[in-house]
């Protein structure tokens, strides 16, 4: 027996989809809609693997347990979050690995790329792993805004790290070759306050939070285990 599939069956499983499971999955609704009519036990076969692949896509991006113990980093996912020049990898981090005091991330600055100016509070320590650039550093002394930064050149195999809430910028100032750190920051998911130039002033930062790279797994505020 046949029947047509009903208007609203079509809209509930295309709200299915989320964000992740457009990027993962090619499965053309329009298509199956434009036929018309299907039987009862391939709509119900349809509905099952919908809700199979919806809950599988999200549970292994966001989850926090079920990744192997030893990963290849050159596997993990890598994206530019809209940032022209910047390549992220979040190597392990508290939303997708339930990590409660550090996050690490691997991060390539293309030249003339870099990060905006901002602060944020938690520490942040960085290793450089190749290439080279310049550090922009305002300490937390200014009580209107950052103010001057001091330039600090940062070369392979160097290492500095960013005091709590000092305002900061870290560029790839070399014309011939990417700038690569490794990132390890306390107290994640980073809550991030973005300065359009060093004389804007603390009250008018943009608060970005949930970071860039935290905005599809990011659901609700993490409860902090003190023990």
């Amino acid at each position: 027996m046949e029947m047509p599939l009903p208007e609203h069956m079509f809209d509930g499983m295309k709200d299915l989809r989320s964000t992740a499971l457009r990027k993962r999955v090619s499965v053309n609704f329009a298509e199956v809609k434009q036929a018309g009519n299907i039987s009862c036990p391939l709509l119900v076969i349809l509905l099952v693997i919908a809700f199979c692949i919806c809950f599988t896509v999200e549970a292994s991006h966001c989850a926090t347990n079920g990744f192997p113990l030893v990963r290849n980093i050159s596997e993990l996912p890598q994206d530019n979050y809209g940032r022209p020049g910047l390549s992220h990898t979040t190597v392990v981090g508290s939303l997708l690995h339930g990590t409660k005091e550090i996050e690490v991330w691997l991060q390539t600055f293309a030249p003339g790329s870099g990060t905006p100016i901002h602060r944020h509070s938690c520490e942040e320590v960085f290793v450089v792993l190749k290439g080279s650039g310049t550090l922009y550093l305002s300490t937390n002394s200014h009580p209107k805004h950052p103010g001057d930064a001091q330039e600090f050149p940062i070369f392979a195999n160097s290492t500095f790290h960013i005091p709590v809430n000092d305002a900061h910028q870290v560029r790839n100032t070399n014309k011939h070759e990417d700038l690569q750190v490794l990132v390890i920051i306390s107290r994640p998911p980073a809550k991030v306050f973005i300065y359009d130039d060093w004389f804007m002033p603390h009250t008018a930062a943009r608060l970005k939070f949930p970071y860039y790279w935290d905005e599809e797994c990011y659901q609700k505020p993490q409860v902090k285990d003190e023990l």
